[in-house]
């Protein structure tokens, strides 16, 4: 039986209607698989977000989780939303990676986005930048850090090998420029290390300064880089692979996952926006469902 891989359009008013559309109708997409359009979407002008369309879109994530709880769909991937309408249409959660994590009753999630020669997996996501050092803990790095394990071993039998980014400039500089390296990351990846059951399943290295670590990483020596925050890691995976990265929730019961652009209302119905980054989305989808 094929796979059945159920797309959202996001907010309406923006691109997702016409990325969808486009990836459909190309030969890019896996075969054997079933692609099915969720939800019900109002008419609208392109390029104007309106609450009806902030609720439409709301509305099919509701559809697409409750039927992949079901188990009629093997994945979900999901357009890009506008979060102020979401809010302002009774939305409460900061993103679509929260969305899910509630509605699964899933507490151990993360979120992760890969394109093409880097993957990057993040402790923190949704927080304002000054949150960010207190929210930091050495239980979180390890959580997420074996979440991220666990996919990298979904797409590969080798061994792979995880970078650990230092928060501070120079990861510190043995404490001038900050202690989270000394004190909360590099013990840690210590422990990271101890709970990986086979010591070869993995190999960490880090607290890494930032500002080098994405480039050793583009360059083939490293499979993913485990970031602090949110911008440490969506910046170089954005300017690396903007038109072909995909945004992954780890630790749902079925692979979520959605393009790593947002709804470019700027460019809705000028036939310029391009599929690629939702073809991999749904490819990614289709390849984690199959190796579950």
């Amino acid at each position: 039986m094929p796979l059945r891989v159920g797309i959202t359009l996001g907010d309406c008013a923006g691109i997702g209607p016409e990325i969808v559309d486009a990836a459909l109708k190309s030969d890019r997409l896996p075969e054997k698989a079933e692609y099915v359009v969720i939800g019900k979407y109002p008419d609208c002008s392109l390029g104007k977000p309106t609450l009806e369309t902030a609720r439409a879109a709301a509305a099919a994530l509701e559809e697409a989780v409750t039927l992949a709880r079901r188990g009629a769909l093997a994945a979900v991937v999901t357009g890009p939303v506008h979060k102020a309408r979401m809010y302002e249409a009774g939305f409460k959660f900061p993103g679509q990676t929260e969305f899910f994590a509630e509605r699964c009753g899933v507490k151990n999630f993360a979120m992760l986005l890969t394109g093409g020669k880097i993957t990057v997996a993040l402790v923190t996501a949704h927080l304002p930048l000054c949150k960010v050092p207190s929210a930091l803990k050495r239980s979180e790095i390890v959580r997420v850090g074996l979440l991220l394990v666990d996919f990298l071993h979904r797409r590969s039998r080798k061994t792979p090998r995880i970078a650990v980014a230092g928060l501070n400039p120079h990861a510190g500089e043995s404490g001038k420029l900050g202690r989270e390296e000394i004190e909360i990351i590099a013990p840690a990846v210590e422990e990271l290390q101890s709970a990986i059951r086979n010591p070869q399943s993995a190999v960490l290295s880090g607290p890494l300064s930032a500002d080098t670590v994405f480039h050793r990483a583009a360059e083939g020596e490293f499979d993913a880089v485990l970031c602090m925050y949110h911008d440490q890691g969506l910046i170089p995976l954005k300017l690396h692979a903007f038109h072909s990265g995909a945004n992954i929730t780890l630790g749902l019961p079925f692979p979520r996952t959605s393009p790593d652009h947002g709804t470019a209302f700027d460019i809705a119905g000028k036939g310029i926006a391009r599929p690629d980054s939702m073809i991999a989305a749904i490819t990614v989808a289709v390849e984690l469902a199959r190796n579950k």
